[in-house]
């Protein structure tokens, strides 16, 4: 197989692109079916007399983990969300989160976001791990300890610049959260390949032209944009609903703000 793409920080947008139309001459669908029933054996083994559940995103891997879980017999899953999230992503996680899947709301919202401006626009990857903190890793932790788990399976990779465990793809943190990256190995290509076979959809993040650097989350891809005039629209232009969208909670956001600094000066 001839790999095109290195670590997703140093892989070009072009890069991207490039394999992503080119994926059948860069990787075979016998691969992607060999590796994929590898993982299915692995996880039965390591999962067995275990309560295990996945956690998902709508993001390319999480995907792939999801349809690799339900092949191994793993059913329950969640997705953490919060009160900021646009229209448009929510009514594609309904379309197509499974009928197993738990939906939670960490509850950040406007007047959370008053308070942490900073987060608007997120400049650095700190900013945007801080941003997965407080929402996805909260509901995952919330979910775990409500459903009594011993063990919750992410889409982790390597590849990614993800953190999997020192020395299996299996780890414990200090509050107790077993977690899993089945997926920890697979190279760019297998991922994109397993899409790609098997016509798995994706949110529309990914349809505009930095999709696959910006990650999963529309709000952690602001870390991409220079401004809000340019942000916005450069990741929005593929839609103008979801453009107008935009706008609307950039005039509620703003109003908002307004109200606040206005109530602390009387």
């Amino acid at each position: 197989m001839v790999k095109l793409l290195g670590r997703k920080q140093s892989a070009t947008n072009e890069q991207w692109l490039s394999t992503i139309k080119n994926i059948e001459n860069i990787i075979a669908k016998e691969e992607v079916d060999q590796i994929s029933a590898e993982t299915v054996a692995v996880i039965k083994q390591k999962v067995a007399h275990k309560k295990a559940a996945y956690a998902w995103s709508g993001g390319k891997d999480s995907m792939v983990l999801a349809h690799i879980c339900h092949q191994a017999g793993i059913i329950d899953n969640m997705i953490g969300i919060c009160n900021l999230e646009y229209p448009t992503f929510v009514a594609w996680i309904e379309e197509h989160k499974t009928s197993d899947c738990t939906v939670i709301n960490t509850g950040q919202d406007l007047k959370w976001l008053s308070k942490h401006q900073d987060m608007l626009f997120p400049q650095n990857s700190m900013k945007a791990a801080q941003w997965f903190s407080a929402v996805q890793h909260k509901a995952q932790r919330q979910y775990y300890q409500d459903k009594r788990l011993d063990m919750i399976l992410l889409g982790r990779r390597k590849a990614d610049g993800n953190y999997v465990g020192k020395k299996d793809n299996i780890y414990t943190d200090s509050k107790g959260i077993t977690r899993y990256s089945p997926l920890s190995h697979w190279s760019h290509e297998q991922i994109l390949g397993y899409i790609h076979y098997h016509q798995l959809p994706l949110p529309p993040i990914y349809q505009w032209k930095n999709g696959y650097l910006c990650g999963t989350h529309a709000w952690a891809a602001r870390q991409w944009t220079g401004s809000i005039e340019n942000g916005w629209h450069e990741i929005y232009q593929i839609d103008a609903d979801i453009v107008k969208e935009a706008a609307c909670y950039i005039q509620s956001a703003e109003r908002f703000l307004k109200g606040v600094v206005a109530n602390e000066s009387d």
